[in-house]
């Protein structure tokens, strides 16, 4: 005996003041809400309702039980409603999950507008570099891949880009702008350091000729695992380095770093939100990503412009 629905019809019928009136109203059949009831009695051992021809009256006990079943009901109901608005209410926390680079160029500048926007909903931001985040502790985390990323998670790509190599004038005025990859040997390049890299070689692709990239032998002069120290290092006139045109456009467009050997690339980049399930997500988390898509195509489309531009 489902033992909660029994109680819902018990109330029911008496509401109503009939069986026949409580199966409408449930769209139930009259049969199956006189069982329920009789269901119900029989579990209690005890008659909770007189029935006659004439009418249908509640028996002492019927109305000692019927005042808790209310209570009862009210509480389940109040109880559903309050989790229930976690999922469609635009309130509530939203916890963020991303590296640096993607905390940094990503996520931080879209937090003012989209607080603006939507008052209600909090936002906490973890920030660290993991080689397997714990996707399931966070409503979003963000992924920064290359283009062969095959993960077992469930996620949506929010946008695709092209590594470059920038420099800054000055120190393309000290050291002289390389016109092929290969001269890249006598230049100081600074490079990323990531898992299954290889730091002293840069693979590039021409888009004449995508199918076949040019690997090109390299000693660099820095190495590290921070994105912008690396970056403040190339605009200060380190040396040459890769990094994503999203990220780089804003530089590009100030004329604090130049493109260098325009059009070859380094490599095609991608992010991801990863969320933990498909299933009964938080409407604050699926605004957030129709926001981060929104926005992060609009930047991407800026910073195209501001690539072709150089």
């Amino acid at each position: 005996m489902d033992r909660l629905l029994s109680m819902r019809v018990f109330e029911r019928v008496v509401d109503e003041g009939g069986f026949a009136a409580a199966a409408r109203a449930l769209d139930m059949s009259a049969p199956v809400v006189t069982r329920l009831v009789a269901d119900l009695e029989e579990h209690l051992g005890t008659r909770l309702l007189q029935r006659s021809t004439r009418r249908l009256s509640l028996t002492e006990a019927g109305q000692q039980y019927l005042g808790r079943v209310r209570n009862i009901l009210q509480d389940i109901d109040e109880a559903d409603a309050v989790v229930s608005a976690q999922t469609t209410d635009l309130a509530g926390l939203l916890r963020l999950h991303a590296p640096p680079v993607l905390a940094t160029y990503v996520i931080a500048p879209l937090l003012a507008e989209f607080r603006r926007r939507y008052p209600k909903i909090l936002i906490e931001l973890e920030v660290e570099s993991l080689r397997e985040p714990p996707i399931e502790d966070f409503d979003i985390t963000l992924l920064g891949t290359d283009d062969s990323f095959d993960g077992d998670v469930i996620a949506r790509k929010v946008l695709e880009s092209e590594a470059i190599l920038v420099a800054s004038p000055e120190y393309l005025r000290r050291r002289g702008t390389p016109r092929q990859p290969q001269e890249l040997m006598q230049h100081d390049c600074l490079r990323l350091k990531m898992p299954h890299i290889r730091p002293r070689v840069w693979q590039m692709w021409c888009p004449d000729n995508p199918a076949h990239p040019t690997e090109v032998d390299i000693q660099p002069v820095l190495l590290g695992n921070h994105t912008d120290s690396l970056l403040r290092a190339a605009i200060d006139g380190a040396g040459i380095i890769s990094v994503a045109v999203d990220l780089v456009a804003p530089y590009l467009t100030r004329g604090e770093l130049v493109r260098v050997l325009a059009p070859w690339i380094t490599g095609r980049l991608s992010m991801y939100a990863a969320v933990p399930t498909r299933k009964f997500m938080p409407k604050r988390t699926r605004v957030f990503l129709d926001f981060l898509l929104e926005e992060t195509r609009l930047q991407t489309a800026k910073s195209m412009q501001a690539c072709a531009a150089c």
